[in-house]
């Protein structure tokens, strides 16, 4: 049998190539070889400040999103559509500490948000509880292996102290310790700034979305940060050129980046900037010409994909609902279906 995966993403809006290339495109790899399950979780995007008549709009949003970067949908979930989660959310807050939970470093950076966002915003409780929500996600498809990066290891680390402890209490290892599963991600920064990550917080010139505009698209690329040329004589690879070059691999223009790159590492060459933004305008123009087209389709067919997604989310709310009654059944709970 196949591996388990599980991995999610939150429903905020459209996704820029740092975006891509760091999650979604090992989602789109991952779905080949492992039994994967893909959530958009609408349940955690309620944690901070938001629109409740934009949640729905969002959470649809990027489930074509997600189609157009060739997800499949019988992978998809709205988290929404399968209420086990929150159900075993509950159950699980009653084997985490309150200790643990102040520990979590994404909970200070997220209240620090809140606090310089507007005034009559608040902390809730849920932004402090949802790593508990983020176990629930992962243990009730019982996954063998959750994709994280570096920043996200501690949140893997709880969700594996809290199914020990559900196992010790229940005296039977039912929940699967989900290992870490590090995927090869490029780092891809800001265009502007090439020393901070690519964010859409920083602003409109700091990313590229994966649906950008040729005309805007190509401008970004063109006004790229590179170095003053100094740089490349003494052999040193600014952030800005470096970034430049990992997108052009990235968007798997392999044969040219190792062309351009040898160019740069040849002393007795001098590589023109505007030709290796040239060969970056053509590698992301490709590639986002492919995510416009296969959306374009998607957005053509609303209903019948809505339709796919509410039906694998049914399918995939079978397997929540079976581990919830076992769950249950341990835990000392009636479990009565009605």
């Amino acid at each position: 049998m196949k591996k388990r995966v599980l991995s999610a993403i939150q429903p905020t809006g459209d996704l820029h190539l740092g975006n891509y290339f760091g999650a979604v495109q090992n989602w789109v790899r991952l779905q080949e070889n492992y039994d994967c399950t893909f959530g958009v979780v609408d349940y955690h995007a309620m944690t901070m400040p938001y629109k409740t008549k934009k949640l729905r709009e969002n959470s649809w949003n990027m489930i074509f999103n997600l189609l157009a970067l060739d997800v499949k949908p019988e992978y998809l979930f709205l988290q929404s559509l399968v209420p086990e989660h929150a159900e075993l959310c509950w159950i699980l807050s009653c084997f985490c500490s309150y200790g643990e939970l102040s520990r979590m470093t994404q909970f200070k950076d997220k209240s620090q948000q809140v606090k310089e966002g507007q005034k009559d915003s608040f902390i809730s409780a849920a932004l402090f509880s949802y790593p508990v929500l983020q176990a629930a996600d992962i243990l009730i498809y019982r996954a063998d292996y959750v994709p994280v990066g570096k920043d996200q290891e501690q949140h893997l680390e709880l969700t594996r102290n809290i199914a020990t402890r559900f196992n010790q209490a229940v005296g039977k290892e039912f929940f699967e310790l989900p290992e870490p599963l590090f995927t090869e991600s490029p780092k891809i920064r800001s265009l502007a700034d090439p020393n901070r990550k690519m964010s859409k917080s920083l602003g409109e010139k700091h990313y590229i979305s994966v649906f950008e505009e040729e005309a805007r698209l190509f401008k970004k690329v063109g006004s790229a940060v590179t170095d003053t040329g100094a740089e490349q004589a003494q052999g040193i690879m600014s952030p800005g050129v470096d970034n430049l070059f990992t997108l052009i691999k990235a968007a798997g223009h392999i044969t040219e980046h190792e062309q351009l790159l040898a160019v740069y590492q040849d002393p007795n060459q001098q590589l023109s900037y505007k030709d290796l933004k040239e060969a970056a305008k053509t590698a992301l123009g490709q590639l986002i010409g492919g995510f416009k087209e296969k959306r374009a389709e998607v957005l053509s067919n609303k209903k019948e994909y809505k339709k796919q997604i509410k039906a694998s989310s049914e399918e995939i709310r079978k397997r929540a609902q079976d581990c919830i009654k076992e769950v249950k059944d341990l835990a000392g709970l009636s479990n009565v279906r009605f």
